[in-house]
């Protein structure tokens, strides 16, 4: 435990928490819509606002969340206007927001791609204090909003139709699932990086669903997940000397593969249970023959 005597870990763990609770408190809803991959996309986009934060000497943090919801909005409506050629819009706004990230952040003064890295793949040395009460702050309210909108939340991602017909305002409900997922991209790129915080926000809900099909349930576990993962990342880390991003993800997906194998027996039992625990058929030489029964009762 020594890890703990130093600043940065401190900071890097405080930070492990919060995107291992996060990521997978809005994954389940994206994976409910299937737009598993729309973390991925809000990650290119973001990346100009890292960009634009060296160019304007902001905070890369706030100026990427600032970016990055933006981006999410115009998904939302690319998706609802778009009709046949959304695809091809989205393609353009990811592609030119990781183009837009590159060029601002070789305009700024003293910039390269190297000040990129520790974005894209995550870095546990860079994570300042200012970057930690910028996280604290937008996880706050990426909880807030899945927890104290879950149900809302999730009839919309259910369905659409049934929600609408039930009063329920399903296009800023929408909206607001994009921007809360916007705002996790932000919190996350600092520890896992914006090219792998996607998976981080997928792969514990697929794991979870492996073992339970309840809502509540799933959500406990793939949260549990994310911050196991993250700390275990976090720490392996620091005395392997490997980037935390990767071996966070790589962690996850041991995880998704642990947990399907211990599913698949369960998952058999149970249906031999289900089946043992039905009624038996009635035996055949006790079953009335349809001619006899066609005739009608038997006299006596």
């Amino acid at each position: 435990m020594d890890f703990l005597d130093y600043a940065f870990m401190q900071r890097a763990l405080l930070a492990a928490v919060l995107v291992g609770i996060t990521a997978p408190a809005v994954g389940i809803y994206l994976v409910q819509r299937r737009q598993a991959l729309m973390g991925d996309g809000i990650g290119h986009v973001a990346m100009t606002g890292v960009g634009l934060g060296f160019l304007l000497s902001w905070s890369p943090v706030w100026m990427a969340t600032l970016v990055s919801v933006l981006g999410a909005v115009l998904m939302e409506l690319i998706r609802w206007y778009g009709r046949t050629r959304g695809d091809i819009a989205l393609a353009m706004l990811f592609y030119g927001g990781m183009a837009g990230g590159v060029m601002f952040i070789n305009l700024a003064p003293g910039g390269s791609n190297a000040n990129l890295t520790s974005y894209l793949f995550g870095s546990l040395s860079t994570v300042s204090e200012s970057d930690v009460t910028a996280i604290c702050l937008l996880a706050a309210f990426v909880v807030l909003v899945t927890l104290g909108l879950r149900r809302q939340l999730f009839a919309v991602s259910q369905d659409e139709e049934f929600a609408r017909v039930t009063g329920l305002p399903v296009r800023a409900l929408n909206l607001l699932t994009a921007v809360t997922a916007a705002v996790t991209v932000t919190v996350a790129m600092r520890v896992v990086g914006l090219l792998l915080v996607s998976a981080l926000m997928v792969v514990p809900v697929a794991a979870a669903q492996q073992l339970s099909r309840s809502f509540a349930a799933t959500f406990a576990i793939a949260v549990a997940i994310g911050v196991t993962v993250t700390i275990g990342g976090t720490v392996t880390s620091y005395y392997q000397d490997v980037p935390p991003g990767a071996t966070i993800v790589l962690l996850t997906i041991a995880a998704f593969v642990l947990l399907t194998g211990l599913a698949t027996p369960l998952a058999r039992r149970r249906a031999r249970a289900a089946a043992a625990a039905r009624p038996a058929p009635d035996p055949a030489e006790c079953a009335i023959p349809a001619s006899r029964e066609a005739d009608g009762p038997v006299g006596v």
